[in-house]
């Protein structure tokens, strides 16, 4: 086998050193994220911010998330990145009159309205990685945003969090999410494995065991949005198919993304009850393999498109990076945990395409767009915001799959 091939094999010293190298680089591009008040800068295709752009919490609280590992993995000058940008989570991004995380500010340092379940779920993760990074700020941080949280979004009753209320926490949209509740799974699985409160991986059990109903009886195509019943609305946003959060449709990259949170929560939750977990495992293998199936070169070039409708056929042909990043993320999981040989060869498959196609070798970080040849645009994703997604995919394919990420890195370079 070349040295070439080895690069992409999962398991090899060569795939090892690329996503080493492939870490590096991100943590070397996204350094100028932060502003003089700590929110996060908009980051553009060279790395620079794009200052005319708005500061939002969710990049924010990603950035700190990546560089507290970034800490704990000893890249020079991750710790004060995360210092800088927890002063802008405690700081300006904060509503101290009604409480909780503005979504943003604008360049003119207006707010943006709205308080989302979405941000307020990366501020969680943010904090829990923070701590672990042993961040001094970052103890109270967790405490005040799982409060929050705990008061305006989570709805024990349903077993899911509410998407999205005004700025003054008055008036709640009638409008439920299921993306919002996906990285709501993620912060939740955070918490549980840094503070041992194991009532947040319940919660994570409750939220997945509704996503595994609603896309087992849709051919495991997972449905994104709901009306406040949590009635699936399979038409929402089909006059805006390219919408960033709430696309018409499925999102096959969602549907990858659930496989392996269903996975972690699974392998930690039920531990040595193998009939629970190999149950819960089939579970993520059909909705990885329903998304590949829809979404990857389906259309006579390599790439996952963006959405498809409900049959499988794709509408937007758009390659995003993230959906990359989960499916690198996904298939080696499923290729620990199954030793299928399916998903090596699918591992390898998009290892490839980030070489070859994502991967931006002349400015740093990965193409945030693509679009059906594989040419890089920026209709829905300009820039590079962040490095969330492609940093985690780094990490991953050589992680824990029962261990959230930070927790993983934490444990790790503890006990070497």
């Amino acid at each position: 086998m070349s040295s070439r091939n080895k690069k992409y094999e999962i398991g090899t010293v060569e795939n090892k050193k690329f996503l080493e190298e492939t870490r590096e680089n991100l943590f070397n591009f996204g350094r100028k994220f932060l502003s003089p008040g700590g929110s996060s800068y908009y980051l553009g295709d060279d790395g620079n911010p794009w200052k005319n752009k708005n500061r939002e919490t969710w990049i924010t609280s990603r950035m700190i998330h990546v560089y507290s590992i970034g800490t704990m993995l000893d890249y020079t000058g991750s710790s004060e990145l995360v210092d800088g940008a927890l002063k802008g989570l405690c700081g300006e991004l904060k509503d101290r009159i009604n409480g909780g995380w503005y979504s943003g500010l604008t360049p003119e340092q207006g707010i943006l309205p709205n308080k989302q379940c979405y941000a307020h779920a990366f501020v969680i993760l943010a904090a829990s990685s923070a701590m672990l990074a042993g961040k001094s700020k970052a103890d109270e941080l967790l405490r005040e945003a799982l409060e929050v949280f705990d008061l305006r979004f989570w709805n024990e009753e349903d077993g899911l969090a509410y998407d999205t209320w005004d700025t003054d926490f008055k008036v709640l949209e009638e409008y439920r999410g299921i993306n919002a509740n996906m990285h709501t799974v993620e912060a939740f699985l955070a918490v549980a494995d840094a503070t041992g409160d194991e009532k947040y991986r319940l919660r994570s059990g409750r939220i997945i065991e509704h996503v595994i109903q609603w896309s087992a009886c849709n051919e495991w195509r997972i449905p994104e949005h709901f009306t406040k019943e949590w009635i699936p609305n399979l038409d929402y946003n089909k006059e805006k198919p390219t919408d960033p959060f709430k696309p018409y449709g499925a999102t096959p990259g969602h549907g990858i993304e659930w496989a392996r949170l269903i996975i972690q929560w699974a392998l930690s939750y039920w531990k040595e009850n193998k009939d629970k977990t190999k149950y819960y495992i089939e579970v993520a293998e059909n909705l990885y393999n329903r998304a590949v199936e829809d979404a990857w070169n389906v259309d006579g070039e390599a790439g996952i498109v963006y959405t498809t409708d409900w049959r499988g056929k794709p509408i937007v042909h758009d390659r995003m990076h993230w959906t990359l990043a989960e499916a690198i993320n996904t298939s080696s999981v499923l290729w620990n945990i199954t030793k299928k040989e399916k998903y090596s060869e699918d591992y390898k498959k998009y290892m490839r395409y980030l070489d070859e196609k994502v991967i931006d070798y002349k400015n740093g970080s990965w193409f945030h767009q693509l679009d059906i040849h594989n040419n890089v645009i920026g209709t829905v994703w300009p820039g590079k915001s962040d490095i969330y997604h492609a940093l985690q995919a780094t990490w991953i394919p050589y992680g824990t799959s029962e261990i959230s990420i930070a927790s993983d890195v934490e444990r790790r370079m503890r006990y070497l």
